[in-house]
């Protein structure tokens, strides 16, 4: 079963959600920016990688919610919580055409995909405790 991190970056009562640009059937949906963990690292460094190279920024991992999804045979999603660091989160390389910050309010607001969406109400919780 390979494994695909998402991550869930919390910063001032906000969290980080960016919109897909590729594949088509993705293009203009919502996630928490992540990728594929590599064979030779594990899924707190994949999460912080993943990060760097797609947003351009530096993050700290706070912990994991529950549950891990499946998004198709042998590809399953956890999704990391963590603190922004170093820098604003940019998106590079054309995987996301935008970053939004939102107030847990604003969750539901966007077409999420469909992977990322059983994830929302924990990160709304999580984000309640920070205020």
């Amino acid at each position: 079963m390979a494994l695909v991190v998402g991550v869930a970056i919390l910063h001032a009562g906000r969290v980080l959600a960016a919109r897909r640009s590729y594949p088509a059937e993705a293009r203009g949906r919502w996630e928490f920016p992540g990728g594929k963990v590599h064979d030779d690292e594990t899924p707190d460094e994949a999460v912080v990688r993943e990060v760097a190279e797609e947003l351009g920024c530096t993050i700290a991992v706070i912990g994991w919610l529950p549950p891990e999804v499946p998004i198709r045979d042998g590809l399953v999603l956890r999704v990391a919580t963590a603190a922004l660091t170093d820098h604003e989160p940019i998106p590079r390389h054309g995987e996301h055409d935008a970053v939004r910050w939102l107030r847990p309010d604003e969750l539901d607001d966007l077409d999420w995909l469909e992977a990322d969406r059983p994830f929302t109400g924990a990160v709304r919780k999580r984000l309640g405790a920070q205020n």
